[in-house]
């Protein structure tokens, strides 16, 4: 996962995003008339990145890769929460659930999971051009044009004298 060309963001804004959707979803469930099933969604969606070690995680109880699997069954509960039938849920409220879901499942594909120390041992393996080299590169690619440019300007001062 790591080595696909997607950006990752931080995990502390993950978690900041998942209080953002767990307190929505709180206040969608006051304004309910049936206000059982996005209160405890809502409390669930919470409750997981407060017991993640994390920047943000209040208990830290269990680790990031945990947090990434514990996601997806948070992810799955609001989905079913949102299409299950016997539940007594207004329309209005299981579209919301649905959407949340929706973007809870694009902020844990866009977050890097990894800690602090697994981000750093990854830093330093990537293989990155010394200034030196960029420069030496920026260097040729001007003489290539400048001499690209000369063969034009030679070849048409040529065509003009006949």
């Amino acid at each position: 996962m790591v080595g696909e060309n997607r950006a990752l963001r931080p995990f502390w804004m993950h978690q900041i995003v998942e209080y953002i959707i767990g307190f929505a979803m709180v206040s969608v469930a006051f304004q309910s008339p049936a206000p059982a099933v996005p209160a405890a969604l809502g409390a669930v969606v919470i409750l997981n990145p407060a017991l993640t070690k994390g920047p943000a995680g209040a208990f830290r109880m269990y680790d990031r890769r945990l947090h990434r699997w514990v996601d997806v069954a948070v992810i799955a509960a609001v989905v079913l929460g949102a299409v299950f039938p016997f539940w007594s849920i207004d329309s209005g409220t299981r579209m919301l659930l649905f959407r949340l879901a929706v973007v809870l499942v694009f902020v844990w594909w866009h977050t890097d999971f990894a800690s602090k120390r697994e981000r750093k041992a990854r830093r330093e393996a990537m293989v990155r051009p010394s200034s030196e080299d960029i420069g030496r590169s920026a260097g040729r690619t001007v003489a290539k044009g400048i001499a690209g440019a000369r063969t034009l300007k030679d070849k048409y001062e040529i065509g003009d004298d006949a």
